[in-house]
């Protein structure tokens, strides 16, 4: 799921509050991670000295100034001073990045920059993104091979990343929130005031879910959105409620990377697929008696953001759910100490296993990546920077701020040390305003630190995403690292077909949501995998089989 964020993760979210904060972050066993060397003010002066700027580059030695463009729609990155960070980095260490926006029309802004050839320094964009394809195929990114060794931090952390290159063998991506362990912020969010007003009945199935949004609808009418599912156009947490459908039945299914079901070794049709068409059925009956907001698949980040902050919705769902709720429930409390939001074990169909419910999913890259282009007139600058940001140093400086105040110096693992003078207001603010740019994060790092200060904490007071993301989301979202790499090129013939399917789906996957009776869920979905079938979905699909069992052997031989 991306994370913006969030599910999204993930959002997103959000995501963003991504996405924001924490929208997208992992549980890390960091034991074995080597201590950060020569990072803070006291360790620096107890080393050798670093290497001069003709051998290697360093932060803060020289400016450095490149140009940076998000390429999500509806999204833009912030002007950069204008965060924390971006402050910080820009007085401190001559760092300015000139954030280019397109104001929504990012397809065609990216179209006329490489029809100009008047290309961005870095992209920040979907891990594989066809519109990046086509940079690839043009030769207009620069690898990143020869400075691995040289900056190690991505190196370090990420660890294997053979399934993250190219068909030339070479890296060109530098993913987003990776981790080898769980973490994702995908699930059900419920609106605590309300719940207790209806005397917090039992939530643990999908007809619990049904009778329960009844209520909320009765007792409060047009005034609250008993089930909010985010973005549905980005399947968000209508895709939550398909995986309660089926043990393993998972969010990427329906993603454009996926659009299938694993089954006996091949990715089969989603239209056959008996739980996509039970949980159409189930989405079906909740959005015709007005359960699911009526506006959607139409609705802005920021429409859903007001619902959410002002506690008109009973149920929240997406891929990163905490990006708001966490902000939301900060706010509520203020004016009702026993309001605000709380979140629930994944939502399971009668008879299922509920520790076999995955409303999210990750991979060991994240979900997005950065690429510098041939634009860029120091790339290694650029990577040296990334690899920077990613590492210790950098996640800490993004997250609690730079060093003194709110922490100071390393541990024997390498976590930040926590001062007395640690202002959980401050951090939550500074993570909050820096998430935006958080373009090549650290899942495998940050968590641990940021847990570092929480597990002293009792549980009520511990921040709102960490608690959750301990004790819900990371222990319910599923690793689908085997499903990355499955877009083949854009202007492949199983591209070309991809594009197609793409947009014939989502038309599809809306009419069967506001389908009348079950009956006509069954005839829309038929429909839609015969006119699937006749733009080639079956070519796409073993085309991304193949590519599927290559990264299964390709993972087997890794281990």
């Amino acid at each position: 799921m991306r994370r913006l964020k969030k599910p999204l993760l993930v959002t997103l979210s959000l995501f963003l509050v991504l996405v924001t904060a924490l929208a997208g972050c992992g549980k890390s066993d960091n034991g074995n991670k080597p201590a950060p060397e020569n990072t803070s003010q006291e360790q620096k002066d107890n080393k050798e000295p670093a290497e001069t700027s003709s051998d290697k580059w360093v932060l803060g030695e020289k400016p450095l100034e490149f140009s940076a463009y998000a390429h999500y729609q509806n999204m833009d990155f912030p002007k950069w001073e204008s965060t924390p960070i971006g402050k910080w980095l820009s007085e401190e260490k001559q760092v300015k990045i000139n954030m280019i926006a397109a104001a929504g029309a990012h397809t065609q802004k990216l179209s006329a920059m490489m029809a100009s050839d008047d290309l961005p320094d870095m992209i920040w964009t979907d891990r594989n993104h066809p519109d990046v394809d086509r940079l690839y195929q043009a030769g207009k990114l620069v690898p990143f091979d020869d400075y691995l060794d040289k900056y190690t931090n991505l190196k370090t952390w990420m660890g294997d990343l053979n399934l993250l290159r190219h068909e030339d063998g070479k890296l060109y991506r530098f993913p987003n929130w990776y981790s080898s362990n769980p973490y994702g912020n995908a699930g059900y969010v419920v609106n605590k005031k309300i719940y207790d007003e209806l005397g917090k009945p039992k939530l643990e199935t999908t007809d619990d879910l049904y009778d329960y949004l009844v209520k909320v609808k009765e007792k409060y009418g047009d005034s609250v959105v008993p089930f909010e599912p985010h973005r549905a156009q980005d399947m968000q947490g209508l895709g939550v409620l398909y995986t309660a459908f089926g043990e393993g039945a998972l969010y990427t299914h329906l993603n454009s990377g996926l659009r299938a079901v694993p089954k006996d070794g091949k990715l089969t049709s989603l239209m056959t697929d008996p739980v996509f068409r039970e949980a159409q059925k189930y989405i079906a009956k909740l959005y015709r008696e007005k359960l699911i907001s009526q506006d959607a698949f139409n609705q802005t980040e920021d429409q859903v953001q007001e619902k959410v902050m002002t506690g008109r919705v009973a149920v929240f769902a997406g891929a990163s759910p905490t990006d708001f709720a966490g902000e939301a429930h900060a706010e509520l409390i203020k004016q009702d100490p026993d309001g605000g939001y709380f979140m629930i074990w994944p939502i399971h169909k009668p008879g299922l296993d509920k520790n076999k419910i995955y409303p999210g999913t990750y991979t060991s890259f994240g979900w997005n990546a950065a690429y510098i282009t041939t634009a860029a007139k120091d790339p290694e600058a650029i990577f040296a920077f990334l690899d920077w940001y990613t590492g210790p140093e950098g996640m800490n400086v993004q997250y609690f701020g730079p060093e003194g105040k709110n922490w100071k110096g390393f541990d024997e693992e390498g976590k930040p040390n926590f001062t007395e003078n640690y202002d959980p207001e401050e951090v939550a603010k500074i993570q909050s305003e820096n998430t935006p740019v958080m373009f090549v994060g650290n899942t495998s790092y940050i968590d641990p630190a940021k847990y570092k200060y929480m597990a002293q904490l009792p549980f009520e007071q511990q921040d709102w995403r960490t608690r959750y993301q301990q004790t819900i989301t990371w222990p319910t979202q599923y690793n689908v690292t085997e499903f990355t790499g499955l877009n083949p090129p854009a202007d492949s013939e199983e591209g070309i077909i991809q594009a197609s399917i793409d947009e014939l789906f989502l038309e599809i996957y809306a009419k069967s949501v506001m389908a009348g009776s079950d009956a006509e869920v069954d005839k829309v979905l038929d429909q839609g995998e015969k006119d699937l079938m006749s733009l080639g979905y079956d070519r796409l699909l073993e085309w991304r089989t193949a590519k599927w069992q290559e990264n299964l052997e390709k993972m087997k031989n890794n281990k």
